[in-house]
């Protein structure tokens, strides 16, 4: 997919990830861009940014991601590319509160299921169109100390597999971006959650932002900003009880536990 001309929505562009594709997608000469987020004196600062528009949506709530799609296509122009973006990163372990698990299934897979159920019967009738889902690559090798995190990602990624398998004869593209750790709000607590997803090094959103722009252009169905993933996947897949031997090992050197 090429950027230039194309109407955009991207969830979570208060900050971060977000803020940072509005202003790379910007650069490529997007013609439209919605900056939505739960947090809308965020993304109205993004938006005064980069000069484009900005909603309040909560993507946990699927009315507000019908509002979102409703208002954008009509008074924008139709959607060519919806980047579900917004995550969280609560629940941390068994004990972690059932709401906090609840709220990062809620945020972290069913708003990328909100955001289909309403955008692909549009592009499908008008020929085409492209999903772009923020997963991690916690969704692909799990999240030491981030239980919820590592579940609900994994099951995005299951999520937009399906999607791809099933309407990719009808025009619908979709990619799944799978970072290690980015320099971020939520990284930046510093947690061990954190510490274990930067065992390669922080990246900067910048970075990240040229990746998409490259993978999008490929059409690639994995985003992997973080290279040294993709063989992490190799090894896990060609030997599961060693992976998880050596995950448990580095758990243990980390959290001293």
């Amino acid at each position: 997919m090429e950027l230039k001309n194309k109407i955009i929505v991207i969830t979570g562009a208060a900050s971060g990830i977000g803020r940072e594709l509005v202003k790379r997608f910007t650069a490529e000469g997007a013609k439209a861009i919605m900056a939505a987020d739960i947090n809308l004196e965020g993304a109205q600062e993004t938006a005064e940014m980069f000069g484009c528009q900005a909603m309040k949506a909560d993507v946990s709530q699927e009315q507000d991601i019908i509002d979102l799609i409703e208002y954008v296509e009509n008074n924008m122009g139709p959607i060519d590319l919806f980047c579900s973006n917004a995550g969280i990163g609560a629940g941390r372990d068994l004990n972690s509160p059932n709401e906090e698990w609840q709220l990062s299934w809620n945020v972290n897979v069913m708003s990328h299921l909100y955001a289909a159920r309403h955008m692909v019967p549009r592009m499908i009738e008008r020929g085409g169109g492209y999903l772009m889902n923020t997963a991690s690559a916690a969704g692909l090798l799990n999240q030491i100390a981030g239980a919820a995190y590592g579940t609900t990602k994994h099951a995005a990624i299951g999520f937009g597999e399906w999607v791809a398998l099933t309407y990719g004869h009808k025009g619908i593209k979709v990619s799944m971006l799978c970072p290690q750790a980015v320099r971020t709000a939520m990284t930046a607590q510093g947690n061990d959650s954190t510490q274990a997803a930067a065992v390669d090094g922080m990246m900067e959103p910048e970075v990240l932002a040229e990746v998409v722009v490259e993978s999008l252009a490929k059409e690639s169905f994995l985003i992997l900003p973080h290279p040294e993933v993709l063989e992490y996947m190799r090894r896990k897949t060609s030997d599961y009880d060693r992976w998880i031997g050596g995950m448990n090992r580095l758990q243990q050197r980390l959290l001293g536990d």
